[in-house]
């Protein structure tokens, strides 16, 4: 997400998540690091790095699996709106109808027309009641965020 929004050119790897599942291991590491044993902490870091780049890749192909079911789902132009806002619930699953125009330089009522057919193919759901600030929400990509940060909070068996 942080690539597609232009904020960086590479994938940032959550290696904090890693080393912060198991914080007993973590601190005993740093420990033995400040008596001059540095093992524990190289090890401690390869472990936690190696853990947010799988971590990383199952998000990547849930997001991917996602996407293909979507495109299954959804019958219309490639380059409509309609695929440009699948596109952007990818990176930005939650929205409204000012955020999708502007985001795709189109009019509001294109924008809304968009969001009909996703909500009709079960892309997008109302989150927020009311016809007024109303957000629609893209449940399969949030569940694969949850599952991410599910995943990286995780405490590893054997610590």
């Amino acid at each position: 997400m942080l690539r597609a929004g232009g904020v960086t050119k590479n994938v940032t790897v959550p290696v904090s998540a890693g080393l912060l599942s198991d914080t007993e291991g973590y601190f005993g590491a740093l420990t033995a690091y400040r008596r001059g044993d540095v093992g524990p902490i190289i090890e401690a870091m390869s472990d936690a790095a190696f853990a947010a780049i799988a971590n990383g890749r199952s998000l990547e192909a849930d997001i991917t699996r996602i996407a293909a079911g979507w495109d299954r789902a959804v019958r219309a132009r490639r380059d409509s709106s309609v695929h440009r806002l699948m596109d952007l619930l990818l990176r930005q699953p939650v929205v409204t109808i000012k955020l999708i125009a502007r985001e795709l330089g189109i009019s509001e009522p294109a924008a809304d027309g968009s969001v009909t057919k996703l909500v009709d193919a079960g892309i997008l759901t109302q989150a927020t009641a009311g016809r007024r600030n109303r957000h629609w929400q893209a449940d399969e990509v949030l569940a694969a965020l949850d599952g991410f940060a599910g995943r990286a909070r995780r405490k590893r068996s054997g610590s």
